[in-house]
């Protein structure tokens, strides 16, 4: 299914709204680093990342624990689920991502990139010093296979961006320039951070890149694996003689010289093997945990230490997403109710002791987030063309129902005036039917290893009981849930959406109308509807914050009022359990949490 063209008239006046008054910025030339908006807060001759302690030891090892298993040691496919740090540790791209910037990017395998005013094209430069792991030098064939191959075989999410490629040629020994199908001024960035792997590795095997398998990338990481146990456990080996140490982009990161992930069935097993010393941290996603259940031995004598950290970064939406393929999802009165009926008060205080704050936005903790009175200035002129296809209230004050004692009554009252509204009666039983006798039945599917989500569903499923609605959970292994998931086979499932504070093309693969139809996307929800479209674009082309931020709002309206999730809650910070010797710099990043600096830039030290 291809994503419906918008009308001349609305993107005339999305484009009017956007430029009116936006300031063109200088003609730019080869630079270190690039950024969306001006230039990157880095000089040229930046020593280390702010947040990189540039006299880190090396040295040591650090053991996560991951849920689940794997099957394949490709990431960059459909097919197979592969350990995270394949990708983390052992795969370099063109640009890196300095995670104190939203929207800046530096040279990593490329010394320079440069581009236009419009950004119609890019241009980047290979530093003569990159290598892959087995000793060959990164070439500009490397990087071409790599761009084709995943856009043509590769992840659903990697085909967006090729097919806004209008020309790929090397235009020297060392560098090579991508011309746009039409001026975009996220996509230098993109194509910045694509993985670049050896093509000579495929030549020489003969497989299809599109395959899965357990034969491990030739990448120019700083990182090789070492061990594989496949579905159990992988060990990442440090390079002794990389490339990229001297580079200050790396300059105190990349420290371990083992990092190991070990796969567990469930969180339960993987915790207690944490308290048994087998783990070396643990990022503890319960309030209620961290607050009464860090008495073990190694807590109290030292061994193990709890650290809070704060972070900026937003909120994302975590919650039981619906299938707006299926009826009766498709019909947004009928998610309205299934919202009202969650108890999120019950269900918070028993898993968080009432502790974390709900998610009230998609960009939530940060000034990107919708707000909850009327629209109004920006948003709201991005929004009017859009009002008569969006939901009733989408242009109104709008939050989430209170739940909880006498709230949770009024909001199961509500629940039942929007069923009625949408077709749905109670029989004389009390079960809830349509007008063609069928009974409001459906499917809660979860992943192994999920006991928090297993419980927040069981306690959804006694809810809906009141109002005649019969939910089912399925839990199935990790295998069978990622081919279900990418083939939306589901009526409800769990969904966690990281957000960052530079959303861009990625929005596209989340809720782009391609993905109703399209497999393995992370449109999950099946959004499909032109205000979407819209804002996506409107976000893309913007060239000043205000009005990228009006754009996100703008969208982050769209889902919220178009109900596709009900919302779970977010943690404000990052709760880690850290093994005695591990150390991290006090300098964080803006993205606070462990997916921005951990292991890149942790030490271990006696």
């Amino acid at each position: 299914m291809r994503a419906r063209a918008l009308p001349t008239s609305i993107l005339a006046a999305v484009f009017a709204i956007l430029h009116a008054g936006f300031a063109v910025p200088a003609s730019a030339q080869p630079q270190h680093g690039i950024s969306m908006y001006g230039a990157p807060a880095l000089p040229p001759d930046f020593v280390s990342l702010p947040y990189a302690n540039p006299d880190s030891p090396s040295g040591g090892r650090i053991v996560f624990a991951e849920i689940g298993g794997f099957d394949s040691l490709n990431p960059y496919i459909l097919r197979g689920s592969a350990p995270w740090g394949v990708n983390l540790l052992t795969v370099q791209s063109l640009l890196g991502r300095s995670y104190d910037e939203p929207f800046a990017l530096y040279g990593v395998l490329a010394e320079s990139v440069e581009t236009d005013e419009a950004r119609s094209f890019v241009e980047f430069t290979l530093r003569e010093s990159a290598r892959f792991s087995d000793g060959s030098p990164v070439t500009v064939a490397d990087v071409m296979w790599s761009f084709e191959v995943m856009g043509t075989q590769g992840h659903p999410r990697y085909r967006n961006a090729w097919t806004k490629i209008a020309t790929m040629q090397q235009t020297g020994p060392q560098s090579l320039r991508f011309t746009f199908t039409e001026p975009d001024r996220e996509l230098p960035l993109i194509l910045g951070l694509r993985p670049i792997l050896q093509r000579a590795q495929f030549d020489a095997d003969g497989r299809a890149f599109d395959q899965s398998s357990l034969t491990p990338l030739i990448g120019s990481g700083p990182y090789v694996v070492d061990s594989v146990d496949p579905g159990r456990s992988i060990t990442f080996r440090r390079t002794p003689d990389w490339w990229g140490a001297d580079l200050p982009f790396f300059r105190g990161q990349h420290n371990l010289d083992e990092i190991r992930y070990e796969y567990y069935g469930d969180s339960a097993v993987a915790f207690e093997a944490f308290k048994a010393g087998l783990i070396s941290v643990w990022r503890e996603p319960s309030a209620a945990r961290w607050a009464d259940s860090y008495d073990f031995p190694a807590v109290t004598d030292g061994r193990i230490r709890q650290v809070e950290i704060p972070h900026q970064r937003p909120s994302g939406m975590s919650g039981f997403v619906m299938n707006t393929r299926r009826a009766p999802f498709d019909d947004w009165r009928v998610r309205d109710a299934l919202i009202h009926a969650f108890d999120f008060a019950q269900i918070n205080a028993t898993v968080n002791g009432g502790a974390e704050p709900r998610i009230d936005s998609y960009f939530g903790n940060s000034d990107l987030g919708m707000r909850a009175q009327a629209v109004e200035g920006l948003v709201l002129d991005l929004l009017t063309p859009f009002a008569e296809e969006l939901t009733p209230d989408a242009l109104q004050a709008y939050a989430l129902p209170e739940t909880g004692g006498r709230s949770n009554r009024r909001n199961l009252r509500a629940a039942m005036r929007q069923l009625n509204a949408a077709g749905w009666q109670a029989d004389e039983r009390g079960i809830m039917r349509n007008g063609a006798g069928e009974a409001f039945t459906f499917n809660i599917l979860l992943q192994q290893g999920s006991a928090a989500q297993q419980a927040i569903a069981n306690s959804y499923i006694e809810s809906l009981q009141h109002l005649g609605i019969t939910a089912n959970l399925t839990v199935i292994d990790a295998a069978q849930y990622v081919e279900r998931t990418n083939q939306y086979d589901f009526d409800m499932t769990y969904m966690h959406r990281l957000m960052s504070l530079s959303p861009g093309n990625e929005q596209t693969l989340y809720w782009s109308a391609e993905g109703v139809e399209t497999p393995g996307t992370r449109n999950l929800a099946g959004v499909d509807t032109p205000a979407v479209e819209a804002m996506i674009t409107a976000m893309l082309n913007a060239r000043e914050p205000e009005a990228f931020t009006a754009a996100v709002r703008a969208l982050d309206r769209v889902l919220m009022t178009g109900r596709y999730v009900i919302p779970f809650w977010y943690a404000p910070v990052s709760r880690l359990a850290v093994a005695e010797g591990l150390r991290f710099p006090q300098n964080l990043p803006i993205y606070g949490d462990w997916t921005g600096f951990l292991p890149e830039v942790w030490w271990y030290s006696e």
